[in-house]
């Protein structure tokens, strides 16, 4: 056990967000995206929702500053208007809790697929909310 590690990390999680560099992603899926086939690093955590997971990576992760979009979530199919509830949750989660608050930025359904190959890992949660993906860029901590 750690202190002021939210328990919802796994150890094997904390490895790879401990191992990534400045600019690599990392995508907080739910449990409809394909993340065991778009990634060799897909960690699961069954049964947590999304929006604990970024909580809870938002702890330890920090956002990228140097470029404009840290955090990009899933454009609705056929409604590229629409803000489904998760990503209000989202808003809010990366507003209290980032050590630098981020709009989202969207991605057509696609290019989200294309941009999660390239992501350092995969979070697949147990997220049952329609749209509960989102893609955060590390960025660096300062002194």
């Amino acid at each position: 056990m750690l202190r002021n590690i939210p328990p919802i990390l796994s150890p094997d999680l904390l490895h790879s967000l401990r191992a990534m560099g400045h600019g690599d992603d990392i995508v907080i899926a739910d449990a409809n995206f394909p993340g065991t086939a778009l990634s060799q690093r897909c960690h699961r955590l069954d049964g947590v929702s999304a929006t604990d997971v970024l909580a809870a990576v938002l702890t330890v992760l920090p956002l990228d500053t140097f470029v404009a979009d840290p955090a990009l979530v899933m454009q609705v199919v056929e409604d590229a208007d629409a803000v489904p509830p998760i990503v209000g949750a989202f808003k809010k989660i990366i507003t209290a809790t980032a050590d630098t608050p981020a709009s989202l930025a969207k991605l057509e359904r696609f290019a989200f697929y294309e941009r999660a190959k390239t992501a350092f890992a995969i979070v697949q949660t147990g997220e049952t909310r329609l749209y509960g993906n989102i893609i955060l860029k590390k960025g660096v901590i300062g002194t």
